[in-house]
């Protein structure tokens, strides 16, 4: 189990979850009513699932690939610990995750 924090935009603790090993963290956002889109469904085609993890968990996560870096040169709000939430699995060894829900992120799709 991982507990996930997600923080709004200005900081503040939006809601902790705990989540299952091996779940994609846009499947842990969406269960938890987060606004982010994942508009592509979570196969690597946008940037709507764009986070920024707290700078402490970025270290502990593999690196992104050059295709997820070239998509978050796309996303608006980007910094240096910025991944998108559909290439994040949950480990074992991942006892928590901070994760803060850029501003402007929006779930249009409703999930």
């Amino acid at each position: 189990m991982t507990l996930v924090r997600f923080f709004r935009a200005d900081g503040t603790l939006d809601k902790e979850v705990e989540a299952e090993t091996g779940q994609r963290l846009l499947d842990v956002a969406w269960a938890a009513r987060e606004p982010l889109e994942g508009a592509c469904e979570g196969v690597m085609a946008c940037s709507t699932c764009h986070v920024v993890v707290a700078s402490e968990d970025f270290a502990k996560l593999p690196a992104a690939t050059e295709e997820e870096e070239d998509l978050l040169d796309l996303a608006a709000h980007a910094t240096r610990t910025s991944r998108l939430a559909c290439q994040i699995i949950l480990t074992d060894d991942l006892e928590s995750l901070d994760v803060r829900i850029p501003a402007g992120s929006t779930n249009w799709m409703g999930r």
